[in-house]
């Protein structure tokens, strides 16, 4: 028997349906249903410690400015900034200017520059509404921030993106899409991440209903770095590269993995740093 059928064959279609030049696409939806059942999480744990719910549709706000425009502005300065440094208005406006003016939409993410964007808005949003240490905060969103991060990657994996690495395991993809490498079987890395975030998701919701995580400012937010960006950091090692600030470094790590240590150092600290009594009153 041919071994290519011992393989997963992927050629998902990235649109759900099309009308003309618009279309719906999975990735757009799986964003979408991130934020939405996000919403409903930070409601619960706001209805739970008695904080105003007014205040969801302002954070839900500086939620999606910070992680889109974050992203946006992370892929063009960490992976494409030699493109970019010479079309400053494609880094916003999504559309590209050259060789003939198109829209593109916004077709580079990043998520290291989604959390640095989530980070700022969250002081912002602290600043603005709760008036409470933006730790508090932090603490709370990562959580839902974690699921939402599994339904990005689905939708990485319907768009045929973020590619893994060569590999001869059973459960290897062959995406179809891809043309650099034909028929090779890579591994499904957006499954993987997919399942770890998810995984980070339940024991963080874990840590927030079963035990005093949450009433140690900064603890839920250190762990969430720990976890999320060790994982991201190991599976880079399972991926395609993807350029980057890579080369200034010899290329002895990737662009992923370079990005992602000092979100874990920074991590380490809030985690094992002894917290101030009263959290949500610092």
């Amino acid at each position: 028997m041919d071994p290519i059928f011992c393989y997963i064959s992927w050629d998902a279609n990235p649109e759900i349906f099309s009308v003309g030049s618009f279309s719906i696409r999975w990735y757009s939806l799986f964003f979408l249903i991130g934020f939405a059942i996000g919403f409903q999480i930070m409601k619960k744990f706001f209805k739970h410690e008695g904080k105003p719910e007014e205040w969801l549709d302002s954070l839900l706000l500086y939620l999606m400015i910070g992680t889109v425009l974050g992203a946006r502005i992370g892929h063009c300065v960490f992976y494409d900034w030699d493109y970019f440094s010479q079309h400053l208005l494609e880094i916003i406006l999504p559309v590209r200017f050259e060789p003939e003016f198109k829209f593109i939409g916004y077709r580079g993410l990043a998520s290291h520059g989604g959390a640095i964007g989530i980070i700022l808005m969250m002081w912002l949003f602290s600043r603005n509404v709760t008036k409470l240490n933006m730790l508090w905060i932090l603490d709370r969103v990562v959580i839902p921030v974690a699921l939402t991060g599994m339904f990005i990657r689905l939708g990485n994996l319907m768009n045929s993106e973020i590619l893994g690495n060569p590999t001869n395991v059973s459960w290897a993809f062959i995406f179809i899409k891809d043309t650099e490498l034909g028929d090779t079987p890579v591994h499904p890395v957006q499954l993987y991440e997919s399942l770890c975030y998810l995984g980070i998701f339940i024991f963080m919701w874990w840590q927030y209903w079963k035990t005093n995580a949450k009433d140690k400012l900064g603890f839920l937010f250190g762990t969430f770095l720990v976890l999320l960006w060790t994982v991201r950091f190991i599976l880079e090692y399972f991926k395609r590269s993807q350029g980057g600030l890579e080369t200034s470094f010899g290329n002895a790590l990737t662009t992923g993995q370079l990005l992602s240590l000092p979100f874990i150092l920074i991590g380490i600290y809030f985690v094992v740093r002894k917290p101030p009594e009263k959290a949500a009153k610092t």
